[in-house]
């Protein structure tokens, strides 16, 4: 029974072998995350009478070479959430902490639930580049948003308004948006207001066709007559015009990111079994469908729905002590706040959208006719959707 501690740090990981009783078979050693080294590891490891257990935390996905390189050497991986692994025996006076001391700890966090320990399987190839895409997707969407907020502070001071001139939704195919483009051809108020009607109409028309976008002499006129009536706080000037047209290539450039991050992401998704069953759900559609599935994963890791709703972070853990016993609970926010960040999506569809024959928005409107808070009956509406997500993409597996 020899019970294997691995502190994963980035590059490299320090190991330490335990076996009952305190017995030290390896004291702490690093191990560099190279081929050469962890093939030496699990030929080490592998030459150990008896059986073999390997325990690491999760960090980021730098535990990922080192956890899979050992499972396809068919040792015993188990990967356990980091603070499961922090609570394990802190009853410690000097609290000290160091990569040696917690290879140890695991060790003999391995020891201690030897027959509780679940096997690592590594994640499907497609299912890991989706979920990285999902992540890659919510960071520049906050770098969009970002921009955008820089971009129309700019034109407050230079053509007040402009973003309010369109409603068009973002381009499918590079993700741009009209009032955007439009700013970079016109990016001052006096673009407008030096010509005569009938040459910006001509000047829009042409703009228009080259940039594939639709036009009317209705929209034309009254983006003229909003630009004669505004002034601009910065000068038209080679300088200003520096100022707003980067910050447009700067945001257009993100804009096509995200586009290709969605097909991207669309692609990846539809590859799955579950798709189509996923797609069904009311509410998501094509962007959230695939966070969904890329935050989620494969729902066969999770043992009941129960499971699956404490992944999210939505569950309520009960708190009973002697004759206390707590009925109004937080949620324990300990699962992936992505998917909580989906999920809250999806309800405020669900919520706006107020189909009556829906089974989650009737359970969300009980709620909230019980006269829960709102932030109680989303939660609630996000719980009970998850449960349907699980039993029916649970069925659609089986089935396939």
């Amino acid at each position: 029974m020899n019970a294997v501690g691995i502190d994963v740090s980035k590059g490299k990981s320090t190991i330490a072998v335990m076996q009952p009783f305190g017995v030290v078979v390896a004291s702490p050693y690093e191990v560099g995350h190279t081929e050469s080294e962890l093939k030496e590891l699990a030929r080490f490891l592998k030459s150990l009478p008896g059986e073999t257990r390997v325990l690491m935390e999760y960090t980021g996905r730098y535990y990922e070479p080192i956890a899979r390189y050992l499972h396809e050497a068919d040792i015993f991986v188990s990967v356990v959430n980091a603070i499961v692994a922090h609570d394990y025996s802190t009853n410690t006076v000097r609290r000290a902490k160091t990569d040696k001391k917690d290879a140890v700890k695991l060790a003999n966090m391995a020891i201690d639930r030897w027959l509780d320990l679940k096997e690592y399987i590594p994640e499907e190839e497609i299912r890991q580049t989706l979920k990285i895409c999902n992540r890659q997707y919510n960071q520049y969407n906050k770098l969009k948003t970002m921009l955008k907020n820089n971009l129309i502070a700019l034109l407050d001071q230079t053509f007040p308004d402009v973003n309010k001139l369109f409603n068009s939704p973002a381009r499918k195919s590079d993700g741009h948006e009209k009032w955007v483009d439009f700013a970079l051809k016109f990016w001052h108020c006096e673009c407008v207001c030096s010509l005569t009607e009938r040459q910006f109409k001509d000047k829009y028309e042409r703009w228009c066709r080259r940039s594939g976008y639709y036009y009317t002499a209705e929209k034309a006129e009254d983006i003229y007559a909003s630009s004669c009536g505004n002034i601009g706080l910065l000068p038209m000037c080679e300088s200003t015009k520096i100022l707003v047209t980067q910050a447009i290539v700067q945001l257009q450039s993100i804009e096509e990111s995200l586009a290709a991050f969605k097909r991207e992401m669309q692609r990846l998704s539809s590859l799955l079994p579950e798709y189509e069953t996923v797609m069904a759900l009311y509410g998501v559609g094509e962007i959230l469908g695939s966070q969904l599935i890329a935050e989620i994963g494969d729902v066969n890791r999770f043992e009941t729905k129960k499971s699956l709703v404490a992944f999210a972070g939505i569950d309520a853990p009960p708190y009973q002590s002697g004759s206390v016993n707590v009925q109004s609970r937080s949620i324990s926010k300990r699962g992936s706040s992505s998917l909580r960040k989906t999920l809250f999506q999806v309800m405020s569809v669900i919520l706006q959208t107020a189909p009556e024959d829906e089974p989650v928005y009737a359970y969300l409107d009980k709620k909230r006719s019980e006269g829960k808070p709102y932030k109680v009956y989303m939660i609630a509406a996000a719980n009970k959707f998850l449960r349907i997500y699980y039993a029916r993409v649970k069925q659609c597996l089986v089935n396939t």
